[in-house]
């Protein structure tokens, strides 16, 4: 009976001591144990297994029991002291609670006290310091008195100064102290309420405007609008006069440069006037020269009288330029009729070599219009559409024709001055134009004579498949004219010569290849696939000399070099052209057609091995295995 209520007793127990998985892990965290008794999964039986694994070990069953029962008591023990122990905790809380909360009150006793005491340090500090911040604010208000009574008498006596040195044209003085007067100014913004204060500003106001209106009279007494009066050298005076001129309002500065240079070239427009003879386009070499000598001339006379920053060589130039490129555009348009290609090419040429003179001289920082086009630099080639320089072969080409007076040099990168007079001529590159369309034109049909003088390649030499030389000198001039047409426009010209290009480009593909391959019996008009097969289907196919067959070859090697070079060109075109007309350079139908002859030609060459097999595989044929 007792064994039974032991057993009862120990599964009520394990019952109640069955933890959750969180409590059996924080538990085995805290109090690390090796024992399997301490093990939420432990099994009796396994337990008693392993003290007495095999009968001879239940010798030793007592010692066993006796040590399990000593635990037992120790563990009893250890039970009944802690709950011993547990019986004063919360008589010991109590306390130690109260004793907590009587020493929160003296803490906050004493806090109490600190923040008093504090607040009476902070009181006596401020009394003790009052006085010193007043004496602080005082000596900075009287620091600031002090600087703003002496700007205040700078400034009164500048303006007085000022006043006085403008009526005796103290220039010189006057550009030193106007600076430091308006610096002494600029102090005075935020006291401008007060009357004294704004009736100085009036007065400095008023002495720049007089100073303005003075430099400008002495400026027109020295270089009047009319006539051609002109100092001996430059004037102290009036050097003196740029310095103040720097100072004062930019409207001043422009006027004495506008004043300037109109009177500097009033000169040029009666010497080059519309009804004179050295006006025109042939005798345009003067208009630069002209500026040459006054360029030189004035650097001689006037060059110390400007400030340096003003470059007024340079603008002097620039308003040569713009004065010149109307000019001849209105006498251009008065006398369009006059104008030919060798006139027209020899003022382009001149212009564009003075452009070029000025890039060298000046900067361009003067110009307000107008933006660089910088020119790429493709890599060498033997294609002479991968190549800006002039080729001897276009030179002599160029001579050959006698009409196309070329510039030694294309267009220097990166020139801002670039197109500032050679914009006038563009309206008139038409004459131009049309010039090339009758110099290509006679060109094709020197090609054309001179193939029928020479003949076709001799079928003994190397000359066979070679691509005939007419149209290297084709591609070359084109690439000349290319080049030179960029140099004078990158707009609507150059898409009028793209349509030459394109015209000559057919009938060098129709005169010259297509029209001297070789004619079959059922075709006298030209070759076609519908040609061929009708031919096939007869009883005899045509057969080629070797003359002819050297022919075919070199008009295939011909066309395909022209289908190659074609697209170099349309490429080369399109670089050279504004970005906004690229889009209508289209090469494509010429392509097209020198792809109508390498297939013409390819078919020949077929048709010709055709007949020449025929009699052997009809023999073949007639064979009996």
């Amino acid at each position: 009976m007792m064994e039974e209520e032991e057993l009862e007793f120990v599964e009520e127990l394990e019952a109640v001591l069955q933890l959750t998985p969180e409590v059996q892990l924080a538990i085995e965290q805290v109090f690390p144990s090796q024992d399997p008794l301490d093990r939420a999964d432990f099994n009796a039986v396994e337990y008693i297994n392993t003290l007495f694994p095999t009968e001879q070990s239940l010798a030793n069953i007592d010692e066993v029991v006796n040590k399990i029962r000593l635990k037992i008591r120790r563990l009893d023990d250890n039970i009944r002291t802690v709950v011993r122990g547990q019986t004063n905790v919360g008589q010991d809380g109590r306390q130690a609670l109260e004793e907590a909360q009587k020493a929160i009150q003296q803490l906050f006793g004493k806090i109490k006290d600190i923040k008093d005491k504090a607040e009476k340090s902070e009181q006596m500090v401020k009394e003790i310091t009052r006085d010193i911040k007043q004496l602080d604010h005082a000596k900075r208000h009287l620091t600031t008195s002090i600087t703003t009574l002496n700007h205040l008498h700078m400034l009164a006596g500048g303006v007085d100064s000022l006043e006085a040195m403008t009526r005796r044209r103290q220039y010189g003085e006057v550009a030193n102290l106007l600076q430091g007067v308006m610096n002494v100014l600029e102090h005075f913004h935020k006291y401008m309420g007060i009357p004294q204060i704004r009736q100085l500003s009036e007065r400095v106001k008023a002495a720049q405007t007089e100073l303005g209106q003075q430099i400008l009279a002495d400026f027109e007494e020295a270089f009047p609008s009319q006539g051609t009066k002109r100092p001996g050298g430059p004037s102290n005076v009036l050097r003196d006069a740029c310095l103040v001129a720097n100072i004062l309002e930019p409207r001043i500065k422009q006027e004495i440069i506008k004043k300037f240079i109109k009177q500097h070239l009033s000169e040029y427009l009666v010497l080059f006037q519309e009804n004179q003879d050295v006006a025109w386009l042939d005798k345009i070499d003067r208009r630069y020269a002209w500026i040459k000598r006054q360029l030189v001339d004035y650097e001689e006379k006037y060059g110390r009288m400007f400030p340096r920053e003003w470059y007024m060589t340079e603008r002097i130039a620039v308003e040569f330029c713009h004065v010149t490129r109307t000019e001849l555009a209105k006498i251009m348009r008065t006398r369009a009729k006059e104008i030919e290609v060798k006139l027209l090419l020899f003022a382009i040429q001149r212009t564009t070599n003075f452009e070029g003179f000025l890039a060298k001289r000046f900067s361009g920082c003067t110009l307000t219009d107008g933006t660089l086009k910088k020119l790429e630099s493709p890599p060498p080639s033997t294609n002479p559409f991968l190549e800006d320089e002039p080729t001897p072969e276009m030179e002599e080409l160029a001579t050959e024709k006698g009409d196309l007076d070329q510039p030694k040099k294309p267009k220097a990168p990166d020139n801002p001055f670039h197109g500032i007079v050679s914009k006038c001529f563009e309206p008139h590159l038409y004459v131009y134009i049309e010039s090339q369309d009758k110099n290509l034109g006679e060109l094709i049909d020197r090609f054309v004579a001179d193939f029928k003088a020479q003949g076709p390649p001799k079928p003994n030499t190397d000359e066979g498949g070679a691509v005939l030389p007419s149209c290297a000198d084709l591609f070359v001039y084109y690439k000349k004219c290319m080049v030179q047409c960029s140099q004078l426009s990158t707009g609507e010209p150059m898409i009028a010569l793209t349509t030459i290009f394109q015209k000559y480009l057919r009938e060098y593909a129709w005169k010259i290849l297509s029209g001297n391959l070789p004619k079959t019996t059922t075709s006298s008009g030209g070759l076609t696939i519908s040609s061929l097969l009708k031919e096939k289907e007869g009883s005899e196919a045509a057969k080629f000399t070797l003359e002819e067959l050297c022919l075919i070859c070199s008009i295939l090697s011909t066309a395909e070099y022209c289908l190659a070079t074609t697209q170099q060109l349309e490429e080369k075109l399109k670089e050279k052209v504004d970005v906004s007309l690229t889009e209508r350079i289209n090469l494509t139908g010429e392509m097209d057609t020198f792809s109508t002859v390498i297939s013409s030609s390819i078919q020949l060459l077929v048709q010709d091995l055709d007949a020449a097999c025929d009699p052997a595989l009809t023999a073949m044929s007639k064979v009996r295995f």
